[in-house]
């Protein structure tokens, strides 16, 4: 894996922090109901929507939540409109950061993402400026106490996936997005457990930052996932170990 275990790492990390704030389950619900407002409410012919469901119950979200959220998607129940819109700029030492929200007003959120910026030492940039250097891919983090990584490489790279990293005491499995559902399937059958599951955006590089600056990084990206319109934050900072012992 190309170097990105770090920022994967945290990233599942603050993730779940976040679900004991309850607020995961606001996000989940809005991604729901988009992906079903674009592509259906059925999940067998909406790949979106099927991940959705799926990254749901893995955070124990109730069923009748997902209905209601893929109803309000479809226009069976009245809820608010939210559009989807990406914010990309510079942090502290000149780190990408890649911004993805989910809003009932961009006029507003694109002044709110860039008094963030302004204020935590960054700023916003155009369109297709910091997005070149992150690929989409899927990736698995798994516990690595649950399996050996001989045995699970051997099980990923015949489902399709690239590659498997180990990053401390978890294993970090990278696929394409079209070979996810197929990943997902081969460890589900041998009743292997997911820390997270995502298809997400991962940095092709990484940037190294003295430890001083990368706390003034994760303030940046606190303030950006306190904010309710923002779904996913994504970066290529490389984060020292001992900072990520002090934030994680």
């Amino acid at each position: 894996m190309s170097g990105h275990s770090k920022w994967a790492t945290i990233k599942h990390k603050k993730a779940a922090l976040d679900a004991k704030r309850g607020k995961i389950f606001t996000r989940l619900i809005r991604e729901i109901t988009v992906a079903a407002r674009e592509g259906g409410g059925n999940p067998e012919s909406n790949p979106r929507l099927r991940l959705c469901i799926q990254t749901a119950k893995d955070n124990n979200m109730p069923s009748e939540n997902i209905e209601r959220a893929i109803k309000k998607g479809t226009g069976e129940l009245p809820g608010v409109s939210y559009e989807e819109s990406n914010y990309e700029g510079y942090g502290p030492e000149g780190i990408a950061i890649f911004v993805q929200c989910l809003t009932d007003n961009k006029n507003r959120t694109s002044a709110e993402i860039r008094n963030i910026f302004t204020k935590n030492g960054g700023n916003m940039a155009g369109a297709g400026s910091v997005a070149w250097l992150f690929e989409k891919k899927g990736l698995f983090v798994l516990d690595t106490s649950h399996v050996s990584e001989e045995k699970l490489m051997e099980l990923v790279l015949e489902a399709g996936a690239e590659d498997l990293a180990t990053e401390g005491d978890s294993y970090e499995v990278t696929c394409k997005p079209h070979d996810f559902e197929n990943v997902r399937k081969a460890l589900s059958e041998k009743g292997l457990q997911c820390k997270s599951a995502e298809i997400t955006l991962l940095p092709k590089s990484l940037v190294k930052v003295a430890p001083e600056k990368a706390k003034s990084v994760l303030a940046l990206i606190d303030a950006f996932e306190e904010h309710d319109d923002v779904q996913n934050v994504y970066t290529n900072i490389d984060i020292p170990d001992e900072i990520m012992k002090e934030v994680v």
